[in-house]
C-alpha cells in the first residue's frame, strides 16, 4: 500500500506539472544518466539487433461477413507498437485484430485508419491527430506511445502534457479515445542491470501519470505494462519479432485481447456499469492510486468516476476471431490517407 501511494503521488506530481507548466521533473536522477547510458549500449547489442521489416499497412475494411455499408471508424495512432512492427502481414497489425474483434461484437464492419509512425514520441501526436481529423471524426480512437519518449529521455511533464493534449482534441471532435499505456521496459529481455530496474521505474511512472491526464480529459487506459513479459520469456522465439525487439503476431494479439473489451465497453457494444467485481480485484479508487494500481498490474482499466475517483476494472479478455482465408482489408469506402 505505501508503495502505491508514493508511485501516485510522483504521477500526480507529474500530470500537476504538466498542466501547469512545470518542465523540471525528469524521469531519471541526473547521477543516474552516466550509468543507464553505459548500461543502454549494452543491451542495444543483444536487444533490436535484428532487422524489424517496415510495418504493413492495415488501413481497409475488416468484418466484410456483415457488409460493406455503415462501417465503424476506428483510428490507431501513436509509435512502432501501434503501427505494428515486427511483423509482415496487414491481419497482425494492432488495429486489424482489434478492428476484427469489433466488427465481430458489433455485427458491422470496421474501417481502420492508421497514422502511427514507427519511432514517434509524444511530440508526433499532434501532426497525427491534425491529419487524422482533417479527413472525418473517427467513432473510436486507440492511442499507443511512451515508450520512445522513455528511451529519449523526455520530461515525462512534457510527455503528458502533449498526450493530454492530443486526447482533449479529439474528445473535442466527438471521438471515443482509449490509450493504451507505457510498457513496461524492464520486461525486455536481454536489458542488464541496473538499466532494467530503472526502465521499469520510469516507464511505470510515465504509465500512471498517462492515466490521469486522459481520464482527465475523457478518455479511458488500458495498462499495457509486463502485459507480454510472462510470454516474452518463456516463448521469447514466438513473442519477439524478427528485430528481437518489437512483439511477433502472437505478442500483438495479446496486447489487443487485452483492449478490446475496453474499445467495446467505450462504444456501447455491451452494457455498460459501475457494478464492481470484487472477485477480480475491481475498485474505486482517487485517480492517482487507480492510475498507479493500474500500472502495476497489466491489462487494468482506468475510467473516470464521480470526481476524483476512477473505475478500476480488470474485465475479461475475449478471444480475438480466427482470421478470415484472406488476410488483406478490403479497400476503404472513402479515401482516408495516412497523415
Amino acid at each position: 500500500m505505501t508503495r502505491t501511494v508514493s508511485r501516485a503521488r510522483v504521477a500526480r506530481r507529474i500530470a500537476a506539472g504538466a498542466a501547469y507548466g512545470g518542465g523540471g521533473i525528469g524521469l531519471l536522477g541526473a547521477a543516474a544518466v552516466g550509468l543507464v547510458l553505459a548500461e543502454v549500449q549494452l543491451a542495444k547489442r543483444s536487444v533490436g539487433g535484428g532487422t524489424a521489416p517496415l510495418p504493413p499497412r492495415g488501413d481497409g475494411l475488416y468484418g466484410l461477413a456483415f457488409g460493406h455499408s455503415d462501417p465503424l471508424l476506428l483510428a490507431v495512432l501513436g509509435d512502432s507498437t501501434a503501427a505494428g512492427q515486427g511483423v509482415r502481414r496487414a491481419g497482425q497489425t494492432p488495429g486489424a485484430l482489434l478492428a476484427s474483434g469489433l466488427a465481430a461484437v458489433a455485427e458491422r464492419p470496421v474501417e481502420v485508419c492508421n497514422v502511427a509512425l514507427p519511432g514517434a514520441q509524444s511530440t508526433d501526436l499532434e501532426r497525427q491527430v491534425t491529419g487524422l481529423l482533417a479527413t472525418r471524426t473517427p467513432d473510436v480512437c486507440v492511442i499507443m506511445i511512451g515508450a520512445n519518449d522513455v528511451t529519449n529521455r523526455m520530461p515525462p511533464t512534457h510527455s503528458v502534457r502533449l498526450l493530454s493534449a492530443a486526447v482533449r482534441r479529439l474528445r473535442a471532435a466527438g471521438a471515443e479515445v482509449v490509450v493504451g499505456t507505457c510498457p513496461d521496459l524492464g520486461t525486455i529481455e536481454p536489458v542488464y542491470q541496473p538499466l532494467r530496474w530503472l526502465a521499469r521505474r520510469v516507464s511505470r511512472q510515465l504509465a500512471a501519470a498517462q492515466t490521469i491526464v486522459v481520464v482527465e480529459q475523457g478518455g479511458r487506459t488500458v495498462s499495457l505494462g509486463d502485459l507480454l513479459g510472462p510470454e516474452f520469456e518463456a516463448n521469447p522465439r514466438e513473442m519477439f519479432g524478427a528485430d528481437n525487439y518489437h512483439p511477433s503476431a502472437e505478442g500483438y494479439a495479446t496486447a489487443a485481447m487485452a483492449m478490446l473489451p475496453t474499445l467495446c465497453a467505450v462504444l456501447g457494444l455491451w452494457p455498460e456499469t459501475d457494478h464492481l467485481d470484487a472477485s477480480r480485484d475491481e475498485d474505486m479508487l482517487p485517480v492517482a492510486r487507480a492510475a498507479a494500481t493500474a500500472a502495476a498490474e497489466a491489462g487494468t482499466e482506468v475510467t473516470g468516476a464521480r470526481a476524483p475517483w476512477a473505475l478500476l476494472k480488470h474485465r475479461r479478455r475475449r478471444r480475438l476471431p480466427e482470421p478470415p482465408p484472406t488476410t488483406e482489408p478490403a479497400p476503404p469506402p472513402s479515401e482516408v490517407r495516412r497523415a
